[in-house]
């Protein structure tokens, strides 16, 4: 865990330009299926960034999702997956026959995206697709892929646009890695 008063040296994986041009493409991508009775679930903490300007991109696309939030955890305060999701805060819509396209973040060990399908799916959406924003090169603890995808991502801990270690770096426009 960084020394709070220490400043760590942070490399740029994707820049806030080339992050801005890729959602453009994205939203472009998820209007062009035609979704209907479309609502948007981004996975919190991590994805609020992400989430926010891909839906404004989503409206230049035209389309009008409804929106809900869902907080899980699967790290805390660690730098890896402690193995087991935890809903810290759950959904106030209801998602029956819906479709519904869940927002994370990264999708490294897959767990929770997975756990999230399983929990909107047992809820009784029509449609679950899932949307990240880094499809990490990490073997996955389960089977899953993402249906949309910003960028493809080396296997680092990557903080910033919404992405932190210990509660900081979330204030970040880039993606970016600590350089030790």
């Amino acid at each position: 865990m960084p020394d709070r008063n220490a400043e760590l040296r942070i490399e740029t994986i994707y820049s806030a330009d080339q992050i801005r041009a890729r959602l453009e493409t994205l939203a472009g991508e998820i209007a062009a299926a035609k979704p209907q009775n479309l609502l948007v679930v981004p996975v919190l903490k991590g994805s609020f960034v992400f989430a926010a300007d891909l839906l404004r991109a989503l409206h230049a696309a035209n389309l009008t999702p409804e929106v809900d939030f869902l907080t899980l955890s699967s790290y805390r305060k660690s730098r890896t997956s402690l193995g087991q999701v935890s809903i810290l805060r759950d959904l106030d819509l209801d998602v029956q026959n819906r479709h519904v396209i869940l927002i994370d973040d990264v999708l490294d060990s897959g767990r929770t995206l997975a756990f999230a399908k399983d929990l909107l799916s047992a809820r009784g959406a029509a449609r679950i697709e899932t949307c990240v924003l880094l499809d990490k090169n990490a073997p996955r603890a389960v089977s899953i892929e993402a249906d949309y995808c910003a960028f493809t991502c080396p296997n680092v801990f990557v903080v910033g646009y919404g992405m932190d270690v210990a509660h900081r770096y979330r204030e970040l426009p880039f993606v970016g890695r600590l350089v030790d």
